[in-house]
């Protein structure tokens, strides 16, 4: 089946390759997966300045993955997301798996050239806002701008300016859904978290598919529905407990005596 009759009802934003799956996995699923994470050995986690870390897959090096076999509980996920997205030459074989506290992130940043260009992130736990910002060699020159307030005084304002239609945009990560991008997703921008507890979900580019799922996933409490201040609303999320990600991805370079020159 073509790229486009499995994924193109998920299509969001104006990239003609950013695809948002809500409800991907079932919730005895999301409990099978974090039951294997929390029930993996201490060692197992890397604890990093803002957050901590599994590693699964083996190592990765400029030079291709070191591998080591992926448990069963994560190759039944990699394989749904293979067979699923038709967007991979074979199943993923590397999985990344983070946990954030709800007042972490993650600075943005792009993947390395080690992987095949397109990622698949599935999401666990609280939502979350992740944003993407189109790469610094795509940025032009600020410019100024002018505005006019109420009283009719100018003031001047500096607006970013992108090449080829850049811009900014952000995507709402709601529990079990899965997130893939690749091409200009991947290439040209950077993806990352904000490392606060209020993210703000207004103009999200899958923000109507994301909110039909929040009374059916109850994960939107008082706090975290649309808020009203004065002419002004704010659709705002409140991170109330941890989030975990699955970044799964592809190495196409496999190497069993990587470090053997």
């Amino acid at each position: 089946m073509e790229e486009k009759e499995k994924l193109g009802h998920y299509k969001v934003g104006s990239l003609p390759t950013l695809f948002y799956v809500p409800d991907f996995i079932t919730d005895s699923d999301q409990n099978l997966i974090l039951n294997n994470i929390y029930g993996a050995p201490a060692s197992k986690w890397k604890s990093l300045k803002n957050r901590r870390l599994q590693n699964w897959g083996g190592v990765v090096h400029q030079k291709g993955l070191l591998p080591q076999v992926l448990p069963t509980w994560l190759t039944n996920l990699t394989q749904k997301i293979y067979e699923e997205s038709g967007l991979f030459s074979s199943a993923m074989n590397h999985v990344l798996i983070n946990e954030y506290l709800p007042n972490q992130g993650i600075m943005p940043h792009q993947d390395g050239p080690a992987y095949f260009p397109v990622v698949a992130i599935l999401s666990l736990g609280s939502p979350v806002v992740m944003d993407f910002t189109p790469h610094a060699r795509l940025k032009l020159d600020s410019q100024d701008d002018f505005e006019k307030d109420s009283d009719g005084r100018t003031f001047e304002i500096e607006k970013d300016k992108w090449l080829d239609d850049h811009h900014p945009f952000s995507v709402l990560l709601m529990p079990r859904s899965l997130l893939i991008f690749k091409d200009k997703a991947y290439s040209d921008y950077l993806h990352g978290i904000k490392d606060c507890t209020l993210h703000c979900y207004d103009g999200a580019v899958n923000e109507t598919e994301a909110l039909k799922h929040k009374e059916s996933n109850g994960v939107f409490g008082s706090e975290d529905a649309s808020e009203t201040t004065g002419k002004e609303e704010h659709k705002n999320i409140s991170r109330t407990s941890n989030r975990i990600s699955l970044t799964c991805r592809l190495v196409p370079k496999v190497h069993k005596n990587l470090f053997r020159f």
